[in-house]
């Protein structure tokens, strides 16, 4: 079951550049910022009323934000829904039709469960299921 929309990821080249913007566009400061080495990124953190901005860098030349950036350039990256038992909602999902990019959940930033979904199967938006652990 679908708890709430976690956050919406952001695609962009430069944190040290979008950091100040998005601090400016939201009215708030950056809640957080880590680095994510299984997927290659940097990522900043803003909460906004009950959910996050969460804005990906690559730190790599083969990560996959560099791969969307290059192609689609900085923009909207994915949408996230949190879960209770992400397990339970991969079974859920598959058994409805949906396609996964990987079925096998990973730790993600901050320190989650996840799995995406394949954008063939959602009308072209990447979704991340998420798990707070």
């Amino acid at each position: 079951m679908i708890n709430r929309v976690d956050h919406i990821g952001i695609a962009v080249s430069s944190l040290e550049e979008s950091i100040p913007l998005f601090e400016k566009l939201l009215d708030t400061k950056l809640n957080k910022r880590e680095a994510v080495y299984s997927q290659k990124v940097e990522a900043a953190f803003f909460k906004v009323g009950g959910g996050t901005i969460e804005l990906l860098a690559p730190t790599s030349h083969d990560s996959q934000i560099q791969k969307f950036i290059k192609k689609k350039k900085e923009g909207v990256h994915h949408i996230a829904l949190n879960v209770s038992n992400i397990e339970q909602e991969i079974k859920r999902l598959e058994k409805n039709g949906f396609e996964f990019v990987s079925k096998t959940p990973i730790i993600g930033a901050n320190n989650k469960k996840i799995v995406f979904l394949h954008p063939k199967s959602t009308n072209g938006v990447l979704v991340e299921i998420c798990e707070d652990t």
